[in-house]
């Protein structure tokens, strides 16, 4: 018997490369959407994929890559404009007529929320539960493992993780383990079809716990700093990331301050679909650390630490309200946080039946 083919969106991204590369293991076929032909694509067309290079944002390109799927995976990029993804991957899905979709949602979703992107997510959700054809399974991940390693330059060279997290509690999921709740859903829909599963790692841990662990995967002591958020600011600006992540990461430290990511974790969605264990924190610590070049403890890499951070409190701060407007962002008169809507404590208890096989709830019900 054939197995159905499947679309991996994002496919060259943290979550979709592992995606694409478990059901191949699993001898899946497997269409994964790249932007360009990099060594990310070459990897997956190694492992067996077929390579699908195009514009995710576009609607032509969307309904060739679905021609000939039955099942997908719904990745927007970690960018602006996601609602626009969704609503393409929504039109090109119905046409296709996709039988199944797992779509990477976000813990903190809610309509009320400040968040543009988490607004838009949310939006994302709505429309995926709308198709007809369809069913569809939440991947409801919150903060990744893979967060604090954006700093491990920090931690390997300067023995600080410096970020503005508070006392804020974390179990954190690996990236191979959000990616295999995903594809446990993409290879049983009957089972799965209208859950939410939200993986986690096996233990909460608050930040100082979290750079004990890393810093004993370095083999030299790491202190967590929790910087404030203006230090924050300067440093993404400093990294180039983008103005609209900017302006959203400022939104989530909040979120992870507030305690949002360790509400009701750890939980069994990675044993309950993936059918094993969720990597420990340490497990996860000691492969960065023997991948990434930047863990490796000598002079050129401390001399570009000190370079880097020294580049930071020189950088202006931005101001994120000021480029919210100029951008032209959606801003509620009124919005609320996760943790202050009852909505959204209501739909994320597992006493109402959240874990692990909690209906989706319509859009109505959700923004009561």
């Amino acid at each position: 018997m054939l197995k159905p083919k499947i679309l991996v969106t994002s496919a060259a991204g943290k979550t979709g490369m592992q995606t694409a590369l478990q059901l191949l293991a699993m001898n899946f076929p497997v269409r994964a959407f790249v932007r360009s032909r990099d060594h990310r694509a070459e990897r997956l067309k190694q492992a067996g994929a077929e390579i699908h290079v195009g514009n995710q944002y576009s609607i032509r390109d969307m309904r060739t890559a679905m021609k000939g799927v039955q099942r997908a995976y719904h990745c927007a990029p970690a960018a602006a404009n996601g609602l626009h993804f969704g609503t393409v991957f929504a039109v090109a899905a119905r046409e296709a007529r996709i039988e199944h979709v797992v779509t990477l949602s976000q813990w903190l979703s809610d309509p009320d929320h400040p968040s543009l992107a988490t607004r838009e997510v949310w939006l994302n959700d709505q429309i995926a539960g709308l198709l007809p054809d369809t069913t569809v399974t939440v991947n409801n991940v919150g903060w990744f493992a893979d967060n604090y390693f954006l700093v491990l330059e920090a931690m390997a060279q300067l023995g600080m993780m410096p970020m503005p997290l508070g006392t804020g509690l974390n179990a954190p999921p690996s990236n191979e383990d959000i990616a295999a709740v995903s594809v446990g859903a993409l290879v049983d829909p009957v089972r799965h079809a209208g859950k939410t599963y939200r993986p986690t790692g096996p233990k909460l841990l608050n930040p100082h716990e979290i750079a004990g662990i890393i810093g004993q995967a370095l083999g030299s002591k790491v202190v967590f700093r929790d910087i404030s958020d203006a230090l924050f600011l300067k440093a993404l600006t400093a990294q180039k990331q983008p103005e609209y992540m900017v302006t959203q990461l400022l939104y989530y430290v909040e979120d992870y301050r507030r305690n949002a990511f360790g509400l009701n974790a750890p939980t069994q969605a990675v044993e309950d679909v993936a059918g094993r264990a969720p990597e420990d924190f340490e497990s996860i610590a000691r492969r960065y650390v023997a991948e990434r070049p930047e863990a490796v403890r000598a002079f050129g890499n401390r001399l570009s630490a000190l370079r880097n951070f020294g580049k930071i409190l020189l950088t202006a701060k931005p101001d994120p309200l000021a480029i919210e407007r100029r951008r032209d962002h959606v801003l509620l008169a009124e919005p609320v946080r996760s943790d202050e809507s009852m909505a959204w404590r209501r739909g994320h208890d597992p006493g109402a039946g959240y874990l692990p096989d909690r209906p989706r709830e319509p859009a109505s019900a959700a923004s009561e």
